[in-house]
């Protein structure tokens, strides 16, 4: 199933995407390919706004600059919103730059499937693979942490702030991306800084239920030995090479 549209919003870019995006626009003209700028400040939460704001279709499902739509993504997510109690989802990954991809990906689904389970009524959303109504975006489009950036996870925030206002959020096993997993090249003290995030977007919040932390406690746990993975991926493409 095709896409209704696909906005790409570019913040600033100083590399070869503007190119990239011609080229595309060029290959496959029929597309509904879309293509903005945003000039005004570098940011996640300025840019993925901007996206948002741009959507015409009923749902908005948000990727990141290196995640990879499985091919069945949008007929998966198009099903999953035919619920109209549903206000919003978010799905596993696959890490396409790791070994044991298919055991990786059976593991990430089984805890966030347990994850969601664990916080109960907090389920986040992960900014890499998700979707949202329209009419749930605008209701809460002036509320959202305009700063969350600098300390905090945006798509957390807007998870929260989500659930404040009376949305329901759900896991979905069938929405599928791909992504990098690059972040596990930080050095352990930048990777603690980063899944600390979790701490300062509940605290700003107010949210003090330990539940809340599972996945920080989740991803630090899981950490060494992913990150022992990476690394073997590493040296083995460097003997190859």
């Amino acid at each position: 199933m095709p896409a209704h549209e696909i906005i790409v919003v570019d913040n600033m870019s100083t590399d070869l995407t503007p190119a990239i995006l011609a080229e595309l626009a060029s290959d496959f003209p029929d597309a509904p390919l879309k293509v903005i700028r945003q000039d005004r400040e570098q940011g996640i939460t300025p840019t993925r706004n901007m996206g948002f704001d741009a959507v015409t279709a009923d749902v908005i499902g948000r990727i990141d600059s290196d995640s990879v739509l499985e091919p069945n993504w949008v007929q998966a997510t198009a099903a999953l919103f035919r619920d109209t109690s549903i206000d919003a989802a978010t799905g596993p990954v696959t890490y396409y730059d790791m070994p044991l991809r298919r055991y990786m990906a059976l593991a990430d689904d089984s805890a966030r499937k347990a994850i969601s389970r664990l916080v109960k009524q907090y389920h986040f959303l992960f900014g890499t693979n998700m979707a949202l109504r329209r009419t749930a975006w605008e209701a809460v489009r002036e509320s959202i942490c305009l700063d969350a950036d600098a300390h905090m996870f945006e798509d957390i925030d807007l998870s929260v702030h989500l659930y404040d206002d009376g949305f329901s959020i759900v896991y979905s096993p069938d929405m599928v991306v791909g992504m990098s997993a690059r972040r596990l090249d930080d050095s352990p003290k930048d990777f603690l800084a980063y899944i600390t995030r979790f701490d300062t977007t509940y605290n700003h919040h107010g949210l003090r239920k330990k539940r809340l932390r599972i996945p920080q406690w989740a991803y630090l746990g899981v950490y060494p030995i992913a990150k022992s993975l990476r690394w073997s991926l590493k040296i083995r493409e460097a003997r190859k090479a």
